[in-house]
């Protein structure tokens, strides 16, 4: 199965092509950014699409991260997935920011749960909390720094994601220090592809996750209303 994937929901551009009969991504494009993503990707999938000499038609899924992250980011990823699968007539796929952290972790270290976790400011982030084995011990969800702390109670953790540091930061000294920190700015975009070719598209459709509303709100205001000239 050959897999595009792509991933802008953080501070990267990256895209990637994963071949699971090889077990390996045969090409990748990644830049490290904050804004400029709809600017960047196209071009940006286009020299990937060059440089491995796969046709859009030769594809067979298209997967990409739904969130949480930024929003203008993930609308960018987005569209892009859903116009490409369309144009292609391929299937679309969306996973998690949080579980494309954690995949690659929960896969090398069994006994250790994983936090993920994504800074959403103002003393927030977005975080998940599974076992070794993967199994969910905290759903997806949006709270205080310090109650993604009290995941300590899980045993010594392995911190992943932009917050990982933050969440280290403020570690309380009674628990069990967390086994690893890795804040990367962004998850590995192999694993994104690896997690596309896991879900099915009846399960795993490429829609935003957001876990909290835009900051942007409309007007509660009545629009003015424009008095019109008086005829001569």
């Amino acid at each position: 199965m050959l897999i595009l994937a792509i991933d802008t929901a953080l501070d990267a551009c990256a895209a990637g092509i994963l071949d699971t009969d090889a077990g390996k991504l045969i090409a990748l494009e990644s830049q490290a950014m904050k804004r400029g993503h709809a600017e960047a990707l196209m071009p940006l999938i286009a020299k990937l699409m060059k440089d491995s000499g796969i046709a859009f038609a030769g594809l067979d899924r298209i997967a990409v991260t739904t969130g949480p992250g930024s929003f203008t980011g993930l609308r960018v990823g987005l569209s892009a997935a859903r116009g490409i699968a369309l144009a292609a007539s391929k299937p679309a796929v969306g996973v998690t920011t949080l579980a494309a952290y954690a995949a690659p972790v929960v896969s090398q270290n069994p006994e250790q749960p994983v936090i993920s976790a994504i800074d959403a400011r103002h003393e927030q982030v977005y975080f998940q909390v599974v076992s070794g084995n993967g199994a969910p011990l905290i759903r997806p969800r949006l709270g205080p720094i310090e109650e993604a702390l009290g995941a300590s109670q899980f045993g010594t953790p392995y911190l992943v994601g932009n917050a990982a540091q933050i969440l280290a930061d403020r570690w309380s000294a009674d628990a069990p220090p967390p086994f690893a920190v890795d804040p990367r700015p962004a998850p590995d975009i192999a694993w994104v592809a690896w997690l596309g070719a896991a879900v099915s598209p009846d399960t795993a459709p490429p829609r935003p996750f957001y876990l909290r509303a835009p900051d942007a709100k409309p007007s509660k205001q009545p629009p003015q209303q424009v008095s019109q000239p008086s005829a001569p």
